[in-house]
């Protein structure tokens, strides 16, 4: 699985992983939400664009490794930053926010891609899987589920990234208006910011600018939308395997990954880990999250986005107004 063929490529991205979470330690990037995932993928895109070629020759084995390999033990590792006491913290009606936000967004996004926009399964797919679960993570992990040529999936990957990283930057700036506004109980609206911001570091950058209880609330309510990722992939699998011919229906693309999030989630839950072990693995997942999402990043050229069209920012925007004012009247109406 390992070879020198790697070297040339995993060193490129080992670099821009390295300047990203330098990056995100800057008080001017960080109270704005810049996470090192988002600027992993925004170094690369960069680096992409002005010099396309690195993303091919001999740099692309170990492009394709971080994307594959690297994406999926990311997510297996991002497990530790979960436990079943945030869940049970997060009550009954936090729970059924986040099922009724996931899966609404899901199906409104799914519907409007393919039936109004008529764009392809699965990019209308990616978008909302982004919108609903957990940004840019999520697109990724769902990118590996997918069954599609290496070059469609970066194609697609690179404008449902876009879609996510544009709306979510959009939201660190209306939700604290919103808020300011409509005034309320922080730990209330803690919660709408959980269940209806794309990623999770915006979703602390929004709750800490708010402050009080919303940053405490806002937190645990997302975590528990990345929880809900590893049944969103199971169940896509079997969705997928269901439109095969019966011999193949057999060989269904359980994500190993998936089913690693929740051990680990369940061993973090069960067993007081050493604060220090704790902290290597979690940084672990991010790094190993940061390399994929540079290596999607370097692929992710002005050309791919052209050519995906209008089509993806229109959904994007869509799903974005849908959170907004559905999540509200959601949580109005459980939670108020």
């Amino acid at each position: 699985m390992f070879s020198s063929k790697l070297f040339p490529g995993l060193g490129l991205i080992a670099l821009l992983v390295v300047l990203s979470g330098l990056a995100a330690r800057r008080p001017e990037l960080s109270v704005l939400g810049a996470s090192p995932l988002t600027l992993a993928i925004l170094l690369g895109a960069m680096l992409g664009n002005l010099r396309p070629t690195l993303a091919h020759g001999s740099w692309q084995p170990g492009l394709r490794f971080a994307q594959k390999v690297l994406l999926r033990g990311g997510v297996a590792l991002y497990g530790f930053n979960l436990n079943l006491q945030q869940i049970a913290e997060a009550g009954r009606s936090g729970l059924l926010i986040d099922v009724l936000m996931l899966c609404s967004t899901l199906a409104v996004g799914y519907f409007v891609g393919t039936r109004w926009l008529r764009m392809e399964p699965a990019s209308a797919l990616l978008i909302a899987a982004g919108s609903a679960i957990c940004g840019a993570a999520a697109i990724v992990a769902t990118v590996s589920v997918l069954r599609l040529e290496e070059n469609d999936s970066v194609r697609k990957a690179a404008a449902a990234v876009a879609t996510v990283v544009l709306f979510g930057t959009a939201a660190m700036f209306l939700y604290p208006l919103l808020f300011a506004w409509l005034g309320g109980s922080r730990p209330l609206f803690g919660i709408f910011i959980g269940s209806t911001v794309h990623e999770v570091a915006q979703v602390v950058a929004i709750g800490n600018a708010i402050g009080g209880a919303a940053a405490h609330n806002a937190v645990i309510i997302k975590m528990i939308r990345v929880l809900m990722l590893v049944p969103f992939l199971l169940g896509l699998s079997l969705w997928l395997a269901r439109g095969e011919p019966e011999a193949q229906q057999r060989n269904i693309a359980v994500p190993w990954f998936a089913l690693i999030f929740v051990l680990f989630a369940a061993l973090n839950s069960l067993f007081a880990m050493p604060d220090n072990l704790l902290h290597v693995l979690r940084q672990s997942g991010v790094i190993c999250l940061s390399f994929a999402m540079a290596a999607f990043g370097m692929e992710t050229t002005l050309t791919l986005i052209r050519q995906a069209g209008l089509k993806p920012l229109l959904l994007g925007a869509i799903l974005f107004a849908y959170l907004v004012i559905v999540g509200s009247g959601v949580n109005f109406w459980l939670a108020g």
